[in-house]
């Protein structure tokens, strides 16, 4: 294995760091946005990048290379260990955390449990205690010094639960040493601020003492850097020495520094206080009332909201994925037709369906914002018509639903991952139905109507944490032009015909901002909701209704709950096995037959039998009023986020476990083309692949399941009246419904997978 194959594979995306630093990410970032409002001054933009890098630093020091090259490599580990204790603890208290945190929190999180935490006498008491400098400089000093101590750092190489408790404890000391020297609002200072200069310098002195006694000892400290392969043919001893100049220089500089900052600010003159009028929209730092919720709206962000809402910005990246879309197909076309080998094999079968899943559940429809073949329609406009109505025999997604069955049937029946060839074909096929069909008809009667890969976005969307709707429902009130589904002189309005005010999620919606652009009153925004905030509801929403009472939508959620599970499963061991033996039973029934017999019973057959059963359940022991259509129909939307959540770890899966295959792929093009000289591309690159990732499909299931208890619980709550009894009664068979699909899910998660996309030793 060279070095470049051992980093790639060295990084460990940990469920348990991951998640904690994305969650404290995500409230800062809430919190941000909403006290920049009131104090613009204290909380810039250098704030957030200063906590942003804290975070990423704290990722970078546990998650990437250097922890797993930290057990072969001393001097990798003292850079661990510097950016744990000095260089991650300084940047996150120099973006002010306290307030931004506290605000962005849930609010029962913050006045439930944070609230009265930071209120307790005791807890005042501790905190203040704890952040006396002597006491904050005696832990830090302490930590340094024993962690290094040979006992206790060969305890740390031979066991990973002291390992991370070594880490945690030079994070939580390194927070505690800088914040005297921060001091990080509202925090007071304990000591005078001249007081800081020997604080650093002491510690420097330290420092200094346990470096050099490193750099210039001629035996080895940890003799379990001599018995493991040594890396680079450096000794042990020489690793040793650099690493004791890796803390010695770099270290002093990071404690050096802010002393002399601090001491630069104690011998300057202070500069006269001149008050100047307070910025438009903003108040003193009271905290706002509780009643008036402010949600965080991308397209209100200083620089990237007027960024996102130009026409130019989607133009450029629908441009950027239709050259792309030109390179899978001539690859498709010309290249070998071997799916590993080949961009149509890799990039759209394994790289944008990853993608696509994790924009939907970070932001929301991003890829159909960036539909490259909306782009060649609006090109095709120039030279078609547009000018027919379509059908109104054809205004519901039947059309879809077909497309998506004949999709999940052919992905596996004819291995289209598999086939550059029909992969390329498929893709001109789709640019020149959305070119003819909106050339020739209004408004966006492909999206709506007709795109699979739309219905598969708007189903996932469902779950997004962003959604584009009106900021303000007084001004929709007054307003009169109706622009954002009208359009105007300059800019049209939504062509798939949902009217913002009365829009309540994101069916339907491509995120094209053509609302937003057309508001004469700039009252449309893309803003923060809380995910599956309407599922178990059943809201009417503009332009599609109640989905509960649409068939066709309907078609489309049992067809992508149901088909997520029979799609993954297609891919595991076991399930190829029983497909051959099903084949063989027959007298060689050809695949594409097997394949279609397995998705009947999987999507229709089975969940068919499930559904009529808890609807026969209901009627009898739940509400004799609904029937069992409509009982069936208000409960089968409730499952949506366990397809969802399998679409996502699915999906997710092949993206890490073939981030690297595009690498050697490019590498091969260029050398077809003449532009490197003839070599062998590294096919076998590492991948991000990492042996937790288990534990993230797991936790992502285990959403999924949540999601969908929620969902029926408020569903079987509304139709049940007020009576917990008669609700219980009515969400029993569709929880247990739940509950088996949750475990046929980890049945697939624990089972052998294709490898599709990767060349295989």
């Amino acid at each position: 294995m060279d070095v470049t194959d051992a980093i790639c594979g060295s990084w460990s995306f940990r469920l348990e760091p991951v998640l904690l630093l994305s969650i404290t990410g995500i409230f800062y970032l809430r919190g941000w946005f909403r006290v920049r409002r009131l104090a613009p001054g204290r909380f810039d933009g250098w704030r957030l990048g200063c906590f942003a890098g804290g975070l990423f630093t704290v990722f970078l020091a546990i998650c990437s290379p250097l922890d797993a090259f930290g057990s072969f490599l001393l001097q990798v580990h003292m850079v661990q260990h510097l950016l744990l204790m000095m260089v991650a603890p300084a940047l996150l208290l120099l973006g002010q955390p306290y307030l931004p945190l506290l605000s962005g929190m849930p609010r029962w999180l913050a006045r439930d449990v944070a609230g009265p935490l930071l209120t307790s006498p005791w807890l005042k008491q501790a905190g203040y205690r704890l952040t006396h400098p002597a006491v904050c400089w005696l832990a830090y000093v302490a930590a340094t010094v024993l962690w290094h101590l040979p006992p206790f750092y060969e305890l740390t190489l031979h066991s990973s639960a002291w390992h991370e408790f070594e880490h945690a404890c030079f994070l939580t000391t390194g927070l505690l040493f800088w914040w005297p020297v921060i001091q990080p609002w509202p925090s007071r200072p304990r000591w005078p601020r001249w007081a800081m200069i020997p604080y650093l310098l002491f510690a420097d002195f330290q420092n200094t003492a346990l470096s050099a006694f490193l750099s210039f000892y001629d035996r080895v400290l940890y003799p379990t850097y001599e018995r493991v392969p040594r890396l680079g043919n450096i000794s042990a001893v020489a690793d040793q020495n650099i690493a004791g100049a890796i803390m010695w220089v770099p270290g002093s500089v990071l404690f050096l520094i802010p002393a002399g900052i601090i001491a630069w600010q104690f011998l300057s003159p202070p500069r006269p206080y001149r008050p100047g009028p307070a910025p438009a929209g903003t108040s003193p730092l009271p905290v706002r009332h509780p009643s008036v919720p402010r949600r965080t709206d991308l397209l209100r962000l200083p620089y990237l909201g007027q960024v996102l809402k130009a026409p130019a910005t989607r133009r450029a990246v629908q441009l950027l994925l239709l050259l792309l879309a030109v390179a899978v197909v001539a690859d498709g076309l010309l290249g070998p037709q071997i799916g590993p080998l080949n961009l149509a094999g890799v990039l759209p079968w394994v790289h944008w369906r990853g993608l696509t899943v994790i924009a939907l559940v970070l932001l929301g429809n991003v890829f159909c914002y960036a539909c490259p073949f909306t782009f060649l329609r609006d090109v095709g406009r120039k030279f078609l018509p547009a000018d027919r109505n379509w059908p109104r025999a054809l205004r519901s997604k039947w059309i879809a639903v077909l497309l998506l069955a004949v999709y999940l049937w052919a992905y596996e029946a004819f291995s289209l991952w598999n086939s550059p060839w029909l992969t390329a074909w498929i893709i001109v096929s789709y640019f020149t139905a959305a070119f003819v069909i909106d050339g020739l008809f209004r408004g966006a009667s492909f999206c709506k109507y007709v795109c699979p890969i739309g219905q598969f976005h708007f189903f996932q969307a469902w779950f997004s944490p962003f959604e584009v709707r009106v900021r303000t429902p007084e001004v929709c009130r007054d307003c009169r032009s109706h622009a954002c589904i009208r359009g105007n002189e300059t800019q049209r309005g939504c062509e798939l015909r949902l009217f913002q005010p009365r829009k309540q999620n994101n069916q339907d919606c491509t995120f094209c901002l053509d609302c937003a652009r057309a508001c004469p009153h700039d009252n449309v925004g893309v803003i923060a909701v809380k995910p599956a905030a309407t599922l178990g509801h059943d809201f009417p929403t503009s332009g599609v209704g109640r989905v509960t009472r649409r068939l066709d939508l309907l078609a489309i959620f049992a067809l992508l709950i149901f088909g997520a599970y029979a799609n993954a499963a297609a891919m595991a061991s076991p399930v190829a096995a029983f497909l051959e033996w099903f084949r063989l039973s027959f007298g060689l029934l050809p695949y594409p037959v097997a394949v279609a017999w397995f998705y009947t019973v999987l999507v229709i057959v089975l969940p068919g039998a499930l559904l009529g059963a808890c609807g026969w359940v209901n009627q009898v022991f739940g509400n004799r009023r609904l029937a069992m259509r409509e009982l069936i129909s208000q409960f089968l939307v409730d499952l949506a986020p366990l397809g969802a959540a399998m679409w996502l770890t699915h999906f997710m899966f092949h993206l890490f476990a073939a981030s690297h295959a595009p690498v050697p792929i490019l590498q091969r093009i260029l050398i077809d083309l003449h532009w490197l000289p003839s070599s062998v591309p590294p096919w076998h690159l590492q991948s991000w692949a990492f042996p937790e990732w288990l534990d993230v499909e797991i936790f992502l299931l285990d959403l999924g399941f949540l999601l969908a208890l929620l969902g029926i619980w408020r569903t079987a709550r509304r139709l049940g009246g007020t009576g917990s009894g008669a609700a219980l009664r009515l969400a029993l068979p569709w929880m247990a419904v739940a509950l088996l699909l949750f475990a046929a899910g980890l049945w697939i998660l624990f089972q052998p997978m294709q490898m599709r996309g990767l060349m295989m030793r």
